[in-house]
């Protein structure tokens, strides 16, 4: 049987015919530390941008990756030893400046993960380090990656005033003076206690396991509580904070 024409020219396609934009991932890793939100930045060790602070991530791996979700987590992995349980896509952007190298095109992740020191990061890189949010704000980092620093930033404020975002970055059991802390930190705001509790509780989106040593280490011991099944889809009718 004849090769249809459509066939004929799918194999006499030359995908190197084209110039083509260099592709990869930056990641925005946020935890909770010392009741600051910190971010992971990595110390480059090549060029360009040689010994400049920047956000992990890497190229696309034609061989390797199915997708660039499959990048993104083999990346993550590769900085922070972890398989963050929260990992999106923030945006894609692309121009002929924001590398020196090529027209080039990157897809920006955030991910949230219970804190962890840099030693047990596993990739070669100078240095890695969390530094605190706002001094990164003092730092000038490599490519446009501040630009995507604030982007992932503010998609983390967003989500966080109608999910349960914030259980990704504490460590289970927490209480709910944690909890708050966190929302806080992410929101970058404060909330009322009373109003807090009484919608997360009514929610059923924290099952209670115990208690332990009240913050402070002082008064009626504090319930705490884990994440209820289904609670990381749940999304909350009215922002925190109205």
């Amino acid at each position: 049987m004849p090769e249809s024409p459509e066939q004929s020219s799918l194999d006499s396609y030359n995908p190197k015919e084209f110039d083509t934009p260099i592709y990869s991932v930056d990641i925005a890793i946020f935890t909770l530390h010392e009741g600051q939100l910190k971010v992971l930045i990595v110390e480059r060790n090549e060029y360009p941008y040689k010994d400049y602070w920047a956000l992990p991530g890497g190229f696309v791996d034609l061989k390797k990756d199915s997708n660039i979700n499959a990048t993104a987590r083999r990346k993550l992995v590769s900085k922070t030893g972890v398989d963050a349980p929260l990992l999106e896509q923030v945006s894609t952007i692309g121009n002929a400046h924001r590398d020196p190298r090529h027209w080039s095109i990157t897809t920006l992740y955030m991910a949230l993960i219970p804190y962890a020191p840099t030693a047990e990061f596993i990739e070669a890189v100078n240095e890695a380090r969390w530094f605190p949010i706002e001094e990164i704000e003092q730092l000038q980092l490599a490519f446009d990656h501040s630009e995507l620093l604030q982007l992932a930033r503010e998609r983390l404020k967003n989500k966080t005033a109608y999910t349960v975002l914030p259980i990704h970055v504490l460590k289970r059991p927490f209480s709910l003076s944690q909890l708050q802390k966190a929302f806080e930190l992410l929101m970058d705001t404060e909330l009322e206690k009373k109003s807090f509790r009484r919608r997360l509780l009514n929610a059923d989106v924290l099952k209670e396991v115990g208690e332990g040593i009240p913050d402070g280490g002082k008064g009626r011991p504090a319930a705490l509580y884990e994440p209820a099944d289904g609670s990381e889809n749940h999304l909350f009718v009215r922002v925190f904070g109205d």
